[in-house]
């Protein structure tokens, strides 16, 4: 079922446009890592997650009948040089995620329990899976 996109507030919009931004970068980081110390865990696993991740913030741009923004981070990030120091920065880049969307993305879509709902299960999956893999290899 698709909704009218003048059915958001433009603040839930924005937060979409933001969440999915967020994603493309984190998945840009991932995938030049694995590109520069090979297919290695944890990110073969967490660019998987990303790619869903992606994947469920699109459906809510299809359900509104908004357009999804383009990946414009290729070539935009870099990779760490060893694999502590890619962890680590997965780490880093986690536990922002998860505050994003904690502080800012969540509150920003209120009124919206799909937007929220979408919100809590990435930001649970940054929080709980994730940063907990970054946390190991670190």
């Amino acid at each position: 079922m698709e909704y009218p996109a003048g059915s958001l507030s433009s603040e839930a919009k924005e937060a979409l446009v933001e969440a999915i931004n967020d994603e493309y970068k984190a998945h840009a980081l991932y995938e030049k890592t694995i590109a520069k110390l090979g297919l290695v865990r944890p990110f073969s696993m967490i660019i998987r997650a990303e790619e869903q991740h992606i994947a469920s913030h699109k459906s809510l741009f299809d359900k509104y009948g908004l357009e999804i923004p383009a990946d414009n981070w290729a070539g935009k990030v870099s990779a760490e040089s060893t694999l502590q120091q890619a962890c680590g920065a997965g780490v880093e880049a986690e536990i922002a995620n998860a505050k994003l969307y904690r502080e800012k993305l969540l509150p920003m879509a209120e009124g919206y329990e799909d937007i929220q709902a979408v919100f809590t299960n990435l930001m649970n999956a940054s929080e709980q899976k994730h940063l907990v893999a970054f946390e190991r290899c670190n």
